[in-house]
């Protein structure tokens, strides 16, 4: 809620007091309660649930403005469901319709839904299923260790019947999942990570992957630590299988660490970034990364599409996903993790690329 407008130095002042004190507060009470507030006990199977949407815009200042640095926003939601295993949500993968949505949770489950459109505006989500991520054992991944699921990328098949690599962090692993309407596992075979990858700290595991779409890199996974840095300060990720394996390396701007990634249709790659700070809340960056940069001993910049504060209407957004419209628009989808705290969200939104 906002309490004053931005018009004003007096009232911005008080406003911009209040927010520090306020997320101060809340962001010490995240740390302190992150593990508590998750589901004690995995769920023992998939189970319907229905999920509640409140439309967002995302200048809550401006509700007509669409443009919004290189994007055009196309509809959001904030999500509420009286499941405590809904949340958590840190990477998500479409059909190539748009219209079915997988996403994995860092509480060790997985939430299957329908994206609802009036026309070309996100409206709602509708047949959700919530179940377990599934242990080597063929039993729900119980150890909070193992349970941090951060990344999502589809391998064969689509989002209803399909195989994908799930990431995952403090025990860091890399697992290849075939998956089904009602099952997530048991995963099949574990991607051999680098050694810098395997060697990461606790919270420095892979937190973004994805697979090249087209071009001679085709079917190349990519990974990232959310903020494993070089000598230089640089953001160090690595490209998995394919035709040239090896370690990538993508200029680290403003202090933003890597969330998510998702694969384009022409080859190319984008980039979820987030930067969080006491003194100014959270901010988000999109990051568009071109075919022919992703290849070993090249330092990536990339195009920025979009850098956003907590001004406009985000959270800890840390999924992305890429699918065609019917209109022939290359639409990204992203989804927060609400960290399943009452002082964070869960929301989802669409834009369209240039």
């Amino acid at each position: 809620m906002r309490l004053a407008s931005r018009k004003g130095i007096s009232s911005r002042n008080f406003l911009a007091a209040l927010t520090l004190v306020l997320a101060g507060g809340g962001v010490l009470y995240l740390s302190a309660t992150s593990l508590v507030a998750k589901p004690v006990t995995p769920l023992p199977g998939p189970v319907t649930t229905r999920v509640s949407v409140v439309p967002i815009t995302f200048d809550p200042y401006d509700p007509k403005k669409t443009k919004f640095g290189k994007l055009t926003f196309r509809g959001g939601l904030n999500m509420f469901a009286r499941s405590a295993h809904f949340g958590g949500y840190s990477a998500i993968a479409l059909d190539q319709s748009g219209t079915t949505l997988l996403a994995v949770s860092d509480g060790g489950s997985w939430m299957r839904a329908r994206l609802d459109h009036d026309g070309r505006r996100l409206n709602g989500l509708s047949d959700v299923t919530l179940g377990p991520i599934l242990d080597r054992d063929g039993k729900p991944v119980r150890s909070v260790a193992r349970q941090d699921a951060e990344g999502l990328a589809l391998i064969a098949g689509d989002t209803r019947n399909g195989t994908a690599l799930v990431s995952f962090e403090r025990d860091h692993r890399m697992m290849r999942y075939p998956f089904t309407p009602e099952r997530f596992g048991p995963p099949n075979g574990e991607v051999p990570l680098p050694k810098a990858a395997r060697s990461m700290g606790d919270n420095l595991g892979l937190e973004a992957i994805a697979t090249i779409r087209a071009g001679r890199m085709k079917g190349t996974v990519v990974a990232f630590s959310e903020r494993l840095k070089d000598r230089n300060g640089n953001l160090i990720g690595w490209l998995i299988g394919g035709r040239a394996p090896g370690t990538i390396v993508v200029r680290r701007l403003g202090g933003f660490d890597i969330t998510g990634a998702a694969g384009l249709p022409d080859g190319g790659l984008l980039l979820l970034e987030r930067r969080f700070r006491y003194s100014e809340g959270v901010k988000m960056r999109i990051r568009r990364i071109k075919a022919a940069d992703l290849r070993r001993g090249k330092l990536i910049t990339g195009e920025v599409l979009l850098e956003a504060s907590d001004i406009l209407n985000i959270d800890n957004m840390e999924g992305i996903a890429v699918h065609r419209a019917r209109d022939g628009a290359t639409v990204m989808t992203l989804m927060s993790d609400d960290n399943f705290s009452a002082f964070q969200r869960s929301l989802i939104m669409q834009f369209t690329l240039p």
